[in-house]
């Protein structure tokens, strides 16, 4: 059995977490919607247009 070593020696994957973090957005925007969610709001949940509208591209 291995046992993790104590002091703080665990590894973050920052994508990884990004990535966690917006599907339970889209969770927790699916669970409070009263049909299913539609391509715009989940481009609103991801923030999509934001980075459109950031990055200069169309939008």
């Amino acid at each position: 059995m291995h046992v993790a070593p104590v002091g703080g020696t665990a590894v973050q994957d920052h994508v990884a977490l990004a990535e966690i973090e917006l599907c339970g957005d889209l969770i927790i925007a699916a669970s409070a919607a009263e049909d299913r969610l539609s391509l715009e709001s989940i481009d609103e949940v991801l923030k999509v247009a934001e980075e459109r509208d950031v990055s200069g591209g169309p939008g």
